[in-house]
């Protein structure tokens, strides 16, 4: 074998595995064992299941509450007021004899949306600020990241308290402030991993062939600086569950009869000493469901971290 015709092969031979889409054999196995990976994932943590089906039953709650009770959280029968946990009331009565289940599951409706849209808020202005600071750079990058200095040195729930004041009370208000608060944080994440995609090497090799600078950013840095803002969304969920139901405590979501778990909470503090339910069972819940999307995104960040 002549010499070129050796360089030529060892040549192909080196490039063949920077293309591993050219071959069908490297992407088969790789879908195949999926399931396994999960499988060992659950069985490595066995919190996990208990989480997923905790998120499993809350966030049906907030959008079909029909499906876990039929009575009216709104009607109360005054003759079975403060009555404690049992087979027809599985979380007990108030004062007014309403049931105290089917008030948590329907405030699940209110709570859930206003952490969900808070969630968006934060997801979409923060990245978009980052994305812009870490793609553009230069004077742009100074001017956004200090302003995002300035929201970082503001503690969450006061900055959370004066927006909501300016806005006026309410649930959308409420989630729009939670929102707000945590826009830094996903700021600062999406300009980390935008310099970091930015620097790679098939980022620079897709611009010296001439691509456009919007076809950079769609196809390659935001597809590989997605993963990590996908997790903090799912850390930022449980801190804004206890932000939104914090201002509902305090009075500032939707206002009565309204079930708010925040406002649930305000309200069966008065009753501690006789009926411990009112309080205990609603914080629970909120308990329940923030350790449950902590550990989610724990279990998500691990496994992008073995990946990357």
């Amino acid at each position: 074998m002549t010499q070129p015709l050796v360089d030529e092969v060892a040549a192909g031979v080196a490039l063949s595995p920077a293309r591993p889409e050219a071959s069908g054999v490297a992407a088969g196995p790789r879908r195949r064992l999926e399931p396994r990976r999960a499988l060992r994932l659950l069985v490595r943590r066995p919190g996990l299941p208990v989480s997923v089906l905790v998120v499993f039953l809350v966030v049906p709650a907030a959008f079909w509450p029909g499906l876990f009770t039929s009575q009216d959280p709104l009607r109360g029968v005054p003759s079975q007021n403060f009555q404690g946990p049992d087979g027809a009331h599985w979380f007990g009565t108030d004062e007014l004899g309403r049931d105290l289940f089917s008030r948590v599951v329907h405030g699940a409706q209110l709570s859930l949306k206003a952490t969900l849209i808070a969630v968006a808020v934060a997801f979409v202005v923060g990245g978009l600020i980052g994305l812009i600071a870490g793609f553009v750079g230069r004077w742009v990058d100074d001017v956004l990241m200090r302003f995002v200095d300035v929201l970082l040195s503001i503690p969450a729930l006061f900055l959370s308290l004066a927006l909501v004041t300016a806005l006026g009370y309410g649930t959308v208000k409420v989630a729009f402030a939670v929102g707000a608060a945590s826009v830094a944080g996903f700021a600062r994440v999406t300009r980390a991993e935008v310099l970091r995609v930015r620097q790679a090497v098939f980022v620079e090799a897709s611009r010296s062939c001439g691509s456009r600078w919007y076809s950079v950013l769609g196809r390659h840095v935001l597809p590989n600086a997605a993963g990590p803002l996908i997790v903090l969304a799912t850390l930022d969920f449980g801190t804004s569950v206890l932000a939104v139901s914090s201002l509902s405590f305090l009075g500032y979501g939707a206002p009565p009869p309204a079930p708010e778990w925040g406002t649930l909470i305000s309200d069966g503090r008065d009753y501690l000493a006789n009926a411990w339910w009112l309080t205990a069972l609603p914080g629970l819940v909120i308990a329940a469901t923030v350790l449950a999307t902590n550990r989610i995104a724990r279990a998500l960040d691990g496994e992008g971290a073995g990946r990357r």
